[in-house]
């Protein structure tokens, strides 16, 4: 500490440290103890609320600096509280002492700043708005952000009501229904950071400096909106510049959240109605259209799966326990098509050899190019550099020489799903790659275990699972084999983690879990349109039912030829094992798009959808001849219906047979591998969130006497409904 600093240890609890210098400026330093970051719950606000008394009080305090003692400044609301609240008085009451502890702090008459030397949060950033200024810490690691929508919220302690008055309504509204993070520099572009600072003695040396000012002037600090005269930025939401957009924003927003987020709709009506009133009764309005969301089913499920069950992810649940952490550092990729390109980009830009193979030279060499065009956009974007992309490119060696792959600690196949292409390169690869090194295939569909046979060291063949485009999608789905080790496992899973991407765990089986319950969501769609259910209504019903594609164009993106290869590779395995095969009813269709029609997906230019050069995407118009309308339509519901109890019931049985063995990666799996709606919370949540299981398996009776066995409830579902029981919420 400073020798004219005096420190107050009677003041700021365990969770604040307080010192005072020989001008009478106040550090408050935040600073928790047992916690990696600083949250809003009764540990900070009881000391806080009893530092602001002091500040208000006592005549030696001249001015304020809250600061951080951890990496970042604050990460907002303490979850655990948030989600244990289901009274909506609570919630506001929750929400109003918050507001007005802060309402104390901006007018208390003294200069208050917010020193923030990392990411400010949601109530953090809150915390940091109601300070008269904000200098940050120029680190592009940093985040600045109000990402509350992305838990089914808003934030509840001023932050729809201080944005907009200090940038304006248009700006904020992005950051706010979106929950955009922005690094310091651009925060300060948009306006609601004032200062940069090169480290963290500059930038306590620029707020005491901007504090002796304020001090010098013999004038109190104000925030604008206490002024006499204060106008919002841009206009309020009565001022004809926002005219055009208030008739024309919630449609845009409706469109693109089909009604089913209710978040996004309270933050605009927040502004908007508090751009009509004065600023504490604009607190009053955010605190009503807060308690709302709190307590809502939405809010439930997204901060039940988004935040606890994707912890649960991330801090290594589904690992095997007692195996060292290890890290990959040379990885050999069989395959340089799109899909392996993906693989050998993402792991080079987390820093791994890379050696990119294929039959070809020329293949490899197309394959490390696709990197070289991801980071020329990044470039363009400001998001790279031309020598980060450099060195992205120097990690990867393009061959086709099988010699190069010799060293490498892990390997992933990404050839066509053929099984004998597979088998094929497993024995040609494991001859010269690390003998302790593991094998993971790339397959969506082939059972591990089957893929295995031709491996000389089962234990050591994983799978591992990328979605398309890989450099976008965030999840990898490792699958485990029959003779798979918990070395193997953990060795899968850490590389996953190293190249910045959420692990899965699943068991072996056809299908596995997420390309087995995807299919039931297209072949679905598929299965109405051969009703004669309207493909337009279909793609519709998608929509509402929160996916992010309609099943028809998703289909398309797929191919329909090569759901026609798995449909004819699952048959023929069936008749090898001498079991029954029973075709979904989309099977016919997709057959007759393929092999009668030559309409096999986007890919060609052509399936349910055309695919006009230089056009947008359009249904195509000969499905109403081949496909004849029914004479009875479905209403939205029963289609959404049908969508959404397909996709959750067939995910109920992966559960039933240990496919997937934790409701975190089910839930996870869902929202992260095919976009399954998160505000249901993932596929099993769903069956909680429409009134538990017995609620569920009714409606899934319904829908079996009406289109099929498929519906039939899985049997697991029938005991949990007896019993009481629900999937895991958290």
């Amino acid at each position: 500490m400073a020798a004219n600093m005096k420190e107050h240890t009677d003041l700021g609890g365990d969770a604040i440290r307080v010192e005072q210098d020989d001008r009478g400026i106040l550090t408050l330093t935040l600073d928790m103890p047992g916690r990696s970051a600083n949250v809003l719950n009764d540990q900070f606000s009881v000391p806080f609320a009893a530092l602001i008394e002091r500040i208000e009080s006592d005549d030696s305090v001249t001015g304020v600096i809250i600061t951080s003692g951890k990496k970042n400044f604050m990460v907002g609301a303490d979850i655990d509280g948030l989600f244990a609240v289901t009274d909506p008085a609570v919630a506001l009451q929750m929400a109003g002492d918050f507001k007005a502890m802060l309402r104390r702090l901006e007018c208390c008459g003294k200069p208050v700043v917010a020193a923030l030397n990392g990411s400010a949060l949601g109530g953090g950033l809150e915390l940091a708005l109601a300070c008269h200024r904000r200098i940050a810490i120029n680190d592009p690691k940093a985040k600045m952000a109000l990402p509350e929508v992305k838990l089914g919220v808003l934030p509840g302690g001023g932050g729809t009501q201080r944005l907009p008055r200090l940038i304006g309504i248009q700006a904020a509204l992005p950051l706010l229904t979106e929950g955009k993070e922005l690094a310091p520099e651009k925060a300060a572009k948009q306006g609601f950071i004032d200062e940069l600072a090169d480290d963290a003695d500059d930038m306590l040396r620029r707020a005491r400096k901007y504090i002796e000012g304020v001090i010098e002037s013999g004038q109190p600090a104000t925030q604008p909106w206490d002024q006499k005269g204060f106008k919002f930025p841009g206009g309020d939401s009565k001022h004809p510049s926002q005219g055009h957009m208030w008739p024309i924003a919630p449609a845009m927003m409706n469109q693109k959240t089909r009604g089913n987020y209710p978040a996004p709709r309270n933050i605009m009506s927040a502004v908007y109605e508090g751009g009509l009133v004065d600023f504490d009764t604009a607190l009053k309005i955010e605190g009503r259209y807060f308690a709302e969301l709190v307590v809502s089913q939405e809010s439930k499920n997204m901060i039940g799966t988004l935040w606890y069950q994707l912890n649960k992810i991330n801090k290594g649940e589904s690992r095997p326990q007692g195996v060292e952490p290890g890290q990959v550092k040379k990885l050999g990729v069989l395959g340089a098509g799109m899909m392996g390109a993906g693989i050998a980009y993402v792991s080079a830009k987390a820093g791994i050899e890379v050696v990119l193979k294929d039959v070809e030279q020329a293949g490899a060499e197309k394959g490390r190019a696709y990197s070289e065009g991801l980071e020329d956009k990044a470039i363009q974007r400001g998001r790279s550099t031309p020598d980060r992309k450099k060195a992205i490119l120097d990690r990867i060696k393009p061959t086709a020489d099988v010699a190069d792959l010799d060293g490498c600690d892990l390997i992933i196949e990404a050839v066509f799903e053929d099984r004998e292409l597979k088998g094929k390169v497993t024995e040609e690869t494991e001859a010269v790659m690390d003998p302790k090194g593991v094998f993971g295939s790339n397959t969506s569909t082939l059972p591990i275990t089957g893929l295995a046979s031709r491996s000389s060291r089962p234990d050591q063949f994983i799978g591992i699972h990328f979605f398309s485009p890989v450099e976008k999608m965030p999840l990898v789905e490792i699958i485990v084999g029959e003779k798979t080790s918990d070395e193997t496992l953990a060795r899968a899973f850490d590389y996953v983690q190293q190249i910045r991407k959420t692990p899965i765990v699943v068991n072996d089986s056809r299908g596995f879990y997420t390309s087995r319950c995807f299919a039931t969501y297209v072949m679905e769609g598929i299965a109405m349109l051969a009703e004669g259910q309207h493909p337009r209504a279909i793609e519709q019903a998608g929509l509402k039912a929160g996916m992010p594609v309609g099943p028809l164009a998703l289909e398309d993106e797929v191919s329909l030829s090569l759901s026609l290869h798995v449909m004819d590779q699952t048959r023929k395995d069936f008749e090898a094992e001498g079991k029954p095969y029973a075709p979904h009813p989309a099977e016919p269709t997709v057959r007759k798009m393929v092999e009668e029609l030559d309409r096999p997906g986007k890919k060609a230019g052509k399936g349910f959808y055309d695919y006009p050069e230089g056009g947008k995407k359009r249904l195509w118009p000969g499905l109403a001849e081949h496909f004849p309308l029914a004479d009875e339509q479905l209403s939205q519901q029963e289609m959404v219906d049908r969508l959404l109890y397909a996709q959750a019931n067939e995910t109920a049985r992966c559960f039933e047979e240990g496919v997937v063995t934790t409701a975190a990666d089910a839930n996870i799996g869902s929202i992260f591998g095919w976009g399954f709606a998160p505000f249901h919370g993932g596929t099993l949540q769903f069956t909680n969130s429409v009134g538990g299981p017995a609620a569920f398996v009714s409606r899934a009776r319904e829908l079996a006497e009406r289109y099929g066995d498929r519906f039939a409830p899985a049997a697991i579902l029938g005991k949990m409904a007896e019993s009481g029981d629900r999937f895991d919420a958290s």
